[in-house]
Formats: structure tokens, C-alpha cells, sequence
């Protein structure tokens, strides 16, 4: 191995290792009660020169651990998502969604609480929908394809839904008891939801 792969690899691995403190340490203090310099202690790179090579501030910082957040949560989200047709499949990847929300950790913490305060609203919002227009988008058209849904405009509907999830994550995540919020929230999700199946489809499945 050459010195210039070496110290991209170490370069790598400082990288990785900043990120991993900072998903931590915002989790368990968040983002507003966490400073740099306990980022670079509980990585133990050094000094916050490592930091601030590989992030221009604690704020580039987080991005790029919300980024990371949303990647293991698709992740996750798609081992969790089952369900006999297309829309049954989008009740279910929604779900799996709210039930992070619910849970204290990465999701709760880092996407839904800190997230919108530290981003920005409308940042928040445009990368939600770019982690997850598309793919309700593409759920709703293979429901319509199936006959599941009537045949309709999709790229409104599917803005539609995704504001719906996210304002049903936020209620969870921000509540006091945020387990009994899950169950009620979901409970008037999958009735939005099933209000899409076409009439015929709900007979079929009688």
C-alpha cells in the first residue's frame, strides 16, 4: 500500500470516527448541549483541528450526521416493511418510520427534534423530501399499477403523504408520552391510507 493510500485511509477512518462521536453525543445531551470539543474527546483524534479539517463547523457537523442517520434508517426502514400490495407496503414503511420516531435514539433525537431547530424549517423539509418523495411516489404508482389505487396525479399526493408522515413524526417525537402518541397517530394514518384503495379492491379483500 502506497503513503498516499495510507493517509486516505486514515483520513477515512478520522472521518468515520468523528461522525460516530457526534451521532452519540447528540443523542445523549443533543445537538445544543453538545460542544466540539466533547466530539473530539470522545473520538480521540486529537485536537479540534482533525474536526475542522474534515467539517467547516459543528453545524456541517451534523448535517453530515443527519445524512448518515437517514442512510441507516432506510436501512432499517426496509427490513421492516412488508405487506400484500403496494399500498399495504407504503402503510408499512410508514409505520416502520413512526415507530423510530417513537423510540428514543438517532431518529427522535437527531432527525426530529434537534433537526428542524438546527437546519432550518425549509431545509428540513426539502431534505425529507428528497430522502422520501421519490419513494412514495413510486410505491403509490406501482399501487395504481396493481389496481390497488385509482389512477391519478402522484407527485401531489405523494407531497401530501410525506408532509403527512413527517407532522406525525413530529407529534410523536415532541410528546410526552411519545409510545401512546405511536398508537394513535398510526391508528389515523391506516385510515388515511385505506381511504386510498379503490372501492373494488376493498371488496376483493373481504
Amino acid at each position: 500500500m502506497s503513503s498516499g493510500q495510507r493517509r486516505t485511509e486514515r483520513a477515512a477512518a478520522t472521518r468515520r470516527a468523528i461522525l460516530d462521536a457526534a451521532r452519540r453525543l447528540f443523542v445523549e445531551r443533543g445537538y445544543f448541549h453538545t460542544g466540539t470539543e466533547d466530539i473530539v474527546a470522545a473520538a480521540a483524534v486529537g485536537t479540534r483541528g482533525a474536526l475542522y479539517h474534515h467539517f467547516a463547523d459543528k453545524e456541517a457537523l451534523f448535517l453530515a450526521v443527519v445524512h448518515d442517520v437517514q442512510a441507516s434508517l432506510g436501512e432499517a426502514i426496509a427490513t421492516r416493511a412488508s405487506g400484500s400490495d403496494p399500498l399495504e407496503r407504503l402503510a408499512s414503511t410508514m409505520g416502520a418510520f413512526l415507530d423510530f420516531a417513537g423510540e428514543r435514539g438517532d431518529v427522535q433525537q437527531i432527525l426530529l427534534i434537534d433537526g428542524p431547530a438546527v437546519l432550518g424549517w425549509d431545509a428540513w423539509r426539502s431534505m425529507e423530501a428528497d430522502y422520501g418523495l421519490d419513494a412514495i411516489e413510486t410505491m403509490l404508482r406501482d399501487a395504481v399499477d396493481a389496481g390497488v389505487v385509482e389512477d391519478q396525479p402522484l407527485r401531489p399526493l405523494a407531497h401530501l403523504i410525506l408532509a403527512l408522515v413527517d407532522e406525525a413524526a413530529l407529534y410523536i417525537a415532541n410528546a410526552l408520552e411519545p409510545s401512546a402518541a405511536r398508537v394513535e397517530v398510526g391508528a389515523s394514518i391506516d385510515r388515511l391510507l385505506a381511504g386510498l384503495r379503490r372501492r373494488d379492491a376493498r371488496a376483493r379483500r373481504r
